[in-house]
């Protein structure tokens, strides 16, 4: 049994720091959502509007990838190995947070260089509105993810 108790330690014991910067990630991309919701209204093609909204993008594509490449992939990988049902709710909830991938990956395909954003930026306000609540939905689910796939497991992993 101890045995068995080190196998997953080491096995999954990395999944924490990985969603430890996962949602780190998470914070820094709200954070600039937040700031650019705030000055959209008044943004420019060439100010730090603009370049905020590149960053935004960045963050975007990097936080969707690092779900889809590293997080689900550990958190699919641990509720395999403790068979308790975690997989059934992931094949309900990754189509729903596939839906928000679709919406992030649009914003970013329009407002990804000062050339495609400069041209939007009128639309700018409606477009982070989608955005964010396509985010805030896409958090929700993770989060249940996480805690169903992952949290539930910590003290067999510790």
């Amino acid at each position: 049994m101890l045995e068995n108790c080190k196998t997953a330690k080491e096995r999954w014991g990395g999944v924490s720091d990985i969603i430890d910067r996962w949602i780190a990630e998470r914070q820094e991309l709200i954070v600039l959502y937040c700031q650019l919701s705030s000055v959209s209204r008044e943004a420019d093609s060439e100010g730090p509007c603009s370049r905020n909204i590149q960053k935004l993008c960045q963050l975007l594509v990097d936080y969707v990838s690092a779900g889809h490449f590293e997080v689900y992939e550990q958190l699919l990988k641990e509720a395999d190995e403790f068979n308790d049902g975690g997989l059934e709710l992931a094949k309900r909830l990754f189509p729903k947070i596939q839906e928000t991938t679709e919406i992030a990956l649009d914003f970013n395909d329009q407002y990804d260089n000062s050339e495609h954003g400069s041209n939007l930026l009128d639309e700018l306000p409606d477009k982070l509105s989608l955005l964010g609540e396509a985010l805030e939905e896409r958090f929700v689910l993770e989060d249940q993810l996480i805690e169903c796939l992952h949290n539930s497991h910590k003290e067999l992993v510790a």
